[in-house]
């Protein structure tokens, strides 16, 4: 039976004495923790959480928000992970929307109580985290103490394992329904791509309540250790993979920049880390050349996904990223890389079907790591969903070898005197003026052309830039009709947790104004 389960059963019975969590706490064995999932699983049945029904977690990233994951699983229960970034009014909603019937709250968050939002949840909150001499709500060391521990449920593999709610910080966010067949299928496709080994350590540096983090399902599949980043900074990490000898860690181009800007990065001994695995966006090549420069004996390879696809859809090779920077030919660079093993991928036009080799269009896909659907969203499922395929709502190609490369979301597409514009593409040009930091382009609501391309520029530390400076840049690089005239110089953008720009904002802010 495929379940996350099976999978901490076998992995205490083969790899009981191997180190399962590596922490600043203490470590633990894959049988000591699973007797504390075990009692975990007990104490939720003694909270009244009973099998089918969901119970919410709001935490910094360690190994006991893992033990609720793990016994969610084991219990039948469905573990929620929650964006701590969002307002409480967003909360709410997935609180209501996802029925929650308790909810577990780390140190650093346990101010969202006062919130009117959550108080209906107040008699039914947790804190988990190292115990606290003072605390007004139950905590989860102590009521892990006196549990009981329980028995695995029956699940079957196409239970529901995992509900993950993705969109931005802003707008309704959706449940995405990940079953133990989704989290299982794809641990083993990530296993296979990043050739995950039983002495790894992989540590945990994006947050938890992100797709991102189920990369972590490979090595619990093979026995591998788990290490827990509470709170990302550079230093903090650069501190992490050194003391707890991490091998593997998935990051965001933003942390990667982050770690490399570090000024101590030097003294740190790195030499157990073979593999960075990035995602979320592409990175510029002058970085994957840093990369490789100053992580040297680390293999760096991306990853494509989402959340409704638990998470990894294709991967670019770290044989890729080697040959680029050796050649100079650093164009692959922009890909999103092959499918995974198990994973059909096409692309197809506004009426399903799919176009010859090259052509652009939208991206669908079926596997086993795929989702069946949004919970209480029919509407959104009916055209998400088609004939086993999924509609990912990304724009893209795949060339003659196979090979993916992202041109953009399908909302991101700006249509602008009928001529579509891809704004990945705007923005490729525009990150080669020196003087630019970072870019994005939205669509603007244009009465002569019925949209037109808007630019938000960071400017370089020290540097000042004009429209005319950025559209003189532009000539000769894109055509005419794809050079934004209208511009905004600011000094920071807005990001999700994982360092995402979000769009969203920017036409919110750029957009037509009530």
């Amino acid at each position: 039976m495929l379940t996350m389960t099976s999978a901490l059963d076998r992995a205490e019975r083969q790899y009981g004495l191997r180190i399962a969590i590596t922490d600043g706490e203490g470590d633990f064995t894959w049988a000591e923790h699973v007797e504390r999932v075990r009692r975990a699983a007990g104490m939720l049945g003694e909270l009244g959480i009973k099998p089918g029904t969901r119970f919410g977690v709001i935490s910094e990233n360690s190994y006991r928000y893992m033990e609720l994951l793990h016994a969610g699983y084991w219990s039948g229960a469905i573990p929620v992970p929650i964006n701590h970034r969002l307002a409480p009014p967003e909360i709410r909603h997935i609180l209501d929307d996802a029925e929650i019937e308790c909810l577990f709250l780390g140190e650093e968050y346990l101010g969202l109580a006062d919130a009117d939002d959550v108080a209906p949840w107040r008699d039914r909150l947790v804190y988990v985290g190292a115990p606290l001499t003072e605390c007004s709500y139950p905590q989860y060391e102590a009521l892990l103490g006196e549990a009981p521990a329980a028995e695995a449920a029956q699940s079957g593999d196409e239970d529901l394992a995992l509900l993950l709610y993705t969109g931005g910080t802003t707008g309704k966010s959706k449940g995405v329904r990940l079953s133990h067949k989704n989290v299982c299928a794809n641990g083993m496709q990530v296993h296979m791509a990043m050739g995950v080994r039983t002495d790894d350590v992989f540590l945990h540096a994006a947050p938890m309540f992100h797709a991102a983090d189920l990369l972590g399902t490979a090595f619990t599949l093979c026995g591998g250790a788990h290490a827990f980043l509470p709170v990302f900074s550079g230093k903090e990490a650069l501190q992490a993979l050194q003391e707890l000898e991490i091998t593997v860690s998935f990051l965001a181009p933003t942390m990667i920049i982050m770690i490399l800007q570090e000024p101590d990065f030097d003294k740190f001994d790195l030499t157990k880390f073979r593999l960075i695995f990035y995602g979320s966006s592409p990175m510029a090549a002058e970085w994957v050349q840093r990369c490789i420069e100053r992580f040297e004996g680390t293999e760096i390879q991306q990853g494509y996904g989402l959340t409704e696809t638990s998470p990894i859809l294709t991967t670019l090779d770290p044989i890729d990223h080697v040959r680029a920077v050796e050649t100079g030919n650093t164009d692959i660079l922009r890909a999103a890389g092959r499918p995974v093993a198990g994973v059909d991928l096409r692309i197809v036009d506004d009426d399903g079907n799919s176009v010859l080799e090259g052509e652009p269009g939208e991206v669908a896909v079926r596997g086993p790591n795929v989702t069946t659907g949004y919970l209480n969203r029919p509407d959104v499922n009916e055209t998400a969903f088609q004939d086993g395929w999924f509609f990912t709502g990304d724009f893209g190609r795949v060339d003659e070898n196979g090979v993916l490369f992202l041109l953009d979301r399908k909302k991101d597409m700006v249509i602008t005197g009928g001529e579509n514009v891809y704004t990945s593409e705007v923005e490729a040009a525009l990150y080669q003026h020196p003087d630019v930091h970072e870019a994005a382009v939205v669509g603007v609501p244009d009465t002569k052309f019925g949209e037109a391309l808007f630019a938000v520029i960071v400017p370089a530390p020290g540097k000042t830039l004009t429209s005319s400076d950025i559209i003189e840049h532009c000539r000769g690089r894109i055509g005419g009709y794809k050079i934004p005239r209208q511009m905004d110089f600011i000094t920071e953008m807005p990001k999700s947790a994982m360092g995402k720009i979000l769009k969203t904002e920017l036409r919110d802010r750029y957009g037509p104004q009530d």
